[in-house]
């Protein structure tokens, strides 16, 4: 185990984002977007196969074995990682990713400092949107840093999984783990109404009952914060109507431009002067004439609107870019705010004697059996899992070494001095 967390103290110094590690393969790390290999550190099959029974509990060991992936969180030699562990033609993978070690805000993450105004509403739906990786999540905890620092109110998460823990402050914070602490969004969503909250996170809006359990949420008071997974405004709109059934997507046009606060769109865009990446945003405001295209469907103006919108704090790309990044004088490198103190001490992860947490349970997605594929029995270089786990204090090395490269035994303290370089 002290191989693994050397890895990780020092890809997370030097600012990388993600870290890619299979059986007799280079590790493989990502910064700025771009992937690096490290040839000089190849870890065998079987120190991969240990390292993944030993981080995953019971319940994630049987959704692995039975899903052939798994989604968990982990807190690693005081570094916050957020983990997938699959089967791959290797056999085991992980692909890590580094979050940084305090919890954000807009400020340090380069973030236009308007967005901040959505932290005062009172209730609405604020949408968050981008591909996988442009930093949805790490934006929504710098709007959760901001109404915990600015407002005495109830804020629940529904994550998957958690990646920050928050410190309650001015606000109080509860945060909840789907397959944890809820079995599926909806229920989830059902359950959070009923815990008088003031702000509800939503992990992610996919299924129609969670994307109308979050509508009627924002309609009856909430603020609801979400993130879906879209390229423009117009395409999160028209998924966001459409997802329903058909004598109902009028009424959902309905509430939406009722209850619509805003949507911000995000890219990660490389700056060569800065050497670093920065977000790109595309900033949505609802007002009287974005409600009125929502309601009549004409989703094909919104982009003219947001056009013409400048001076009501609306920005496309392109204006986002030469109105604000190119103006802007100072910038916060990813590896500063790696870097540097949380301002509160992140919370532990408790457990309740009230609940078996590794207790077997049929594996749900938005309510609804997730299909287990028929698949060919796994590789001889799949682990076959032990039923009982050492404590973490005892995690071993394998006899035969963690680090091998051909016929030769690998350095590790040799492989952490030239993890800088870069061979593409």
């Amino acid at each position: 185990m002290q191989t693994f967390e050397k890895i990780i103290n020092a890809c997370f110094e030097k600012g990388f984002t993600d870290l890619h590690m299979t059986g007799g393969e280079p590790l493989v790390c990502r910064r700025d977007g771009e992937v690096c290999f490290q040839p000089q550190h190849i870890l065998t099959p079987q120190y991969v196969d240990n390292l993944v029974q030993l981080l995953l509990n019971q319940r994630q060991l049987q959704q692995l074995r039975e899903l052939w992936s798994t989604d968990l969180a982990l807190t690693i030699a005081g570094k916050r990682l957020r983990i997938n562990a699959f089967s791959a033609h290797r056999g085991v993978s992980l692909a890590i990713r580094f979050l940084p070690g305090n919890i954000p805000d807009v400020e340090s993450l380069n973030l236009h400092p308007s967005l901040k105004d959505f932290c005062r509403e009172r209730s609405g739906l604020l949408l968050i949107c981008g591909s996988t990786g442009s930093g949805k999540t790490t934006t929504i905890a710098a709007l959760i840093n901001e109404i915990n620092s600015s407002r005495a109110c109830h804020v629940v998460t529904l994550e998957d999984p958690i990646e920050y823990l928050f410190a309650s402050r001015k606000s109080f914070i509860e945060q909840r783990e789907l397959g944890k602490h809820f079995h599926t969004y909806q229920s989830g969503l059902l359950d959070v109404l009923r815990q008088a909250p003031d702000v509800i996170v939503v992990g992610e809006m996919r299924s129609p009952e969670t994307i109308q359990l979050s509508l009627d949420a924002a309609e009856s008071g909430h603020l609801v914060i979400a993130t879906m997974h879209a390229g423009a405004h117009e395409e999160a709109l028209h998924r966001l109507c459409n997802t329903a059934q058909t004598h109902s997507s009028e009424h959902i046009r309905l509430q939406l431009s009722l209850s619509l606060v805003g949507i911000i769109n995000q890219q990660l865009t490389y700056q060569p002067k800065l050497g670093y990446s920065v977000p790109l945003l595309s900033v949505l405001r609802n007002n009287k004439a974005i409600s009125n295209l929502i309601r009549e469907n004409k989703l094909s103006q919104i982009e003219s609107v947001l056009e013409t919108g400048k001076n009501k704090g609306m920005f496309t790309f392109t204006s986002y870019r030469e109105e604000y990044l190119a103006t802007r004088k100072t910038f916060f490198p990813p590896v500063m705010r790696a870097g540097q103190q949380a301002t509160a001490a992140a919370p532990q992860e408790r457990v309740s004697a009230a609940f078996n947490y590794d207790a077997r349970c049929e594996i749900l997605v938005d309510g609804r059996p997730r299909g287990l594929p028929n698949r060919p029995a796994p590789a001889p270089s799949m682990v076959e899992w032990a039923p009982e786990r050492p404590e973490r204090s005892e995690w071993p090395e394998p006899a035969n070494g963690p680090v091998r490269y051909g016929d030769k035994d690998s350095d590790i303290d040799g492989f952490i001095s030239q993890l800088e370089q870069r061979s593409l």
